[in-house]
């Protein structure tokens, strides 16, 4: 008989592991759940290709992995800062946002207390149903290694948390395979393989395409660079007060209580929080940069406001775009070394992965604790993490709500252990095939 493990995490990233944490929180001594992640990386890692010099987070180091779910957790970012002994220095810095370097740091702090239970260098490909007469009572997930292994593995429960992938505009797709057009979330490592580029485009109007253009503006030779947006300005981000509450927990509530078109309504109104937005500071250096340029009578750096992406060429002598001013309804073609695609993140791969399951969980609706409604002969439980933004809101897909989300999770996790347990007969072994 193959081992059976009470829970499989597809992806370690910040929701997985803090759903390890609240696991292991909320255990008070007894026996813990069989918990295992599978990480496709061969180490953690947060974003490592945006972790750019002078980034810092955009949310409260008190929205970590655990303090609004449990502020007394030997996982807050507060023991992390004492257990490194930067807690006063922290402290004088007078900042709620420490910069993404640190952040990463502390993400890879919590991770590194799981090693156990985490297998990286493996990507799950597949998820079958596993019946016993005719009910499925566990699921059979596949996972390759990087020398090209295939790991099989039973489980009663599967929480995925795989994140976005890159949002690629239809006209880039086909240069998928280019290496001088690539996304953001590969910007340090595929920008590190242009040294000699001499003109950059950065397409997109939101946090990550602002960061990247301080970031190759400022640099030691730094080519010319053209900001491509079909939006009149960088909008800023809203983060007042008030409209920060529709990232507090208990809107979570308030937004999966309502309507389909009401949510849909909800998440347009607020969409200027998270979406195509930046922080105003970021916008002001922007604008100092460009101000700074005129001073000197420089055409270095261009933003190209109201400019759509026509038609994209690739050649030997670099990619050429094909721009329309809106303003004055003209193209142009322009060619460039490289171009980076700022044009954030597609959060559907869920359902490529659990396509197999589709006869029993149908739409890929999930209740308010984030489990995937399923047919009533279908027994694991399946819960997404960050992919529930249409049901549970804008908060979904960031940290905000991460903690107190892996807390309800937890809980439906160990209610349902508690409920009933497969009588399968457990056995420590694996299959490899």
């Amino acid at each position: 008989m193959q081992h059976i493990h009470d829970l499989i995490g597809v992806g370690f990233g910040p929701s997985n592991v803090a759903l390890a944490i609240a696991l292991d929180e909320k255990r008070h001594g007894g026996k813990p759940l069989n918990a295992l992640f599978i990480e496709r990386q061969p180490s953690f890692a947060w974003h490592p290709n945006m972790l750019l010099d002078q980034a810092h987070m955009q949310i409260s180091f008190l929205k970590d992995l655990a303090t609004l779910r449990n502020p007394t957790s030997r996982f807050t970012f507060v023991n992390y800062l004492h257990e490194k002994g930067r807690l006063t220095d922290f402290i004088n810095l007078k900042s709620f946002f420490p910069s993404r370097h640190e952040f990463n740091d502390y993400l890879g702090w919590a991770a590194g207390q799981f090693e156990d239970a985490c297998r990286y260098g493996e990507e799950v490909f597949d998820v079958q149903p596993e019946k016993q007469g005719s009910e499925v009572s566990l699921l059979r997930v596949r996972s390759r290694t990087a020398d090209g292994r295939v790991q099989e593995r039973l489980a009663r429960n599967l929480v995925v948390s795989i994140g976005g992938v890159p949002n690629i505009p239809e006209g880039f797709r086909g240069l998928r395979d280019d290496p001088r057009v690539f996304h953001s979330s590969s910007y340090l490592k595929d920008m590190a393989q242009h040294p000699q580029a001499r003109r950059v485009a950065i397409v997109g109007a939101g946090q990550s395409a602002a960061e990247i253009f301080m970031d190759l503006q400022g640099r030691p030779g730094a080519p010319q660079v053209d900001f491509i947006m079909r939006a009149r300005s960088i909008r800023p981000s809203d983060d007042s007060p008030f409209v920060n509450e529709v990232f507090n927990a208990d809107f979570t509530d308030y937004m999966y209580s309502q309507g389909t078109d009401m949510r849909a309504a909800l998440l347009d109104e607020f969409s200027q929080t998270n979406y195509a937005v930046a922080d105003l500071d970021l916008i002001q250096q922007i604008y100092k940069v460009f101000y700074d340029q005129k001073v000197a009578c420089g055409n270095r750096l261009r933003m190209l406001r109201q400019h759509d992406v026509r038609s994209v060429r690739a050649a030997q002598d670099g990619i050429h775009l094909t721009l329309l001013d809106r303003d004055v309804q003209r193209e142009s073609t322009v060619r460039y070394d490289a171009v980076v695609l700022a044009t954030g993140y597609a959060r559907d791969q869920h359902k490529d992965l659990l396509e197999p399951l589709a006869p029993y969980i149908g739409n890929y609706d999930v209740d308010r604790y984030y489990r995937l409604k399923a047919t009533p002969d279908f027994h694991p439980g399946i819960y997404l993490q960050g992919a529930c933004e249409d049901s549970h809101g804008l908060s979904d897909t960031l940290l905000s709500v991460t903690s107190v989300r892996t807390g309800e999770i937890g809980n439906a996790l160990l209610a349902a252990h508690s409920r009933a347990r497969s009588p399968v007969r457990d056995a420590p072994q694996a299959v490899q095939i």
